[in-house]
């Protein structure tokens, strides 16, 4: 009988734990006012463009399925809209860099600003048009 009570009690924290990082996926975090700036680390400051509103830098790794599906989205979105950016940094060897920015999964998206100030970053793969909300007050046009 305390069999049957210890895996129910596993499965309910397995479904909890599940509905939990569902309901986190995709969901995209804005810069809080007044935190401090954290430095960025080379390879990520080497990515942005002083002329470019809006960088997406997506940061992924060399076996990382759903980066796919989130490359795809952002170089589309990137191609749709004037000021905004997208590169993808593959931090598989460069562990030192996802520490730096607090990344702790991948695939993460962060929109930086032309000075590396972090204006947004997003844990999983983007919903686009959430993506597209947080995003149009950056840009120089609405996104169509």
């Amino acid at each position: 009988m305390v069999g049957a009570w210890a895996l129910l009690g596993a499965v309910a924290v397995a479904v909890l734990a599940g509905v939990l990082l569902r309901a986190r996926e995709g969901r995209v975090r804005t810069a809080r006012e007044g935190t401090t700036t954290v430095e960025l680390p080379g390879p990520v400051r080497d990515l942005l463009d002083p002329a470019t509103p809006v960088t997406l830098v997506q940061l992924s790794t060399t076996f990382c399925a759903p980066c796919r599906h989130t490359r795809v989205l952002l170089a589309d979105l990137a191609e749709r809209t004037e000021g905004l950016r997208h590169v993808d940094l593959d931090v598989t060897n460069l562990p030192e860099v996802a520490a730096a920015l607090g990344v702790l999964r991948t695939p993460t998206t962060l929109a930086l600003g032309p000075d590396g100030v972090e204006l947004l970053r997003v844990g999983g793969v983007p919903k686009r048009d959430v993506l597209v909300a947080a995003l149009r007050h950056y840009l120089p046009r609405p996104i169509g």
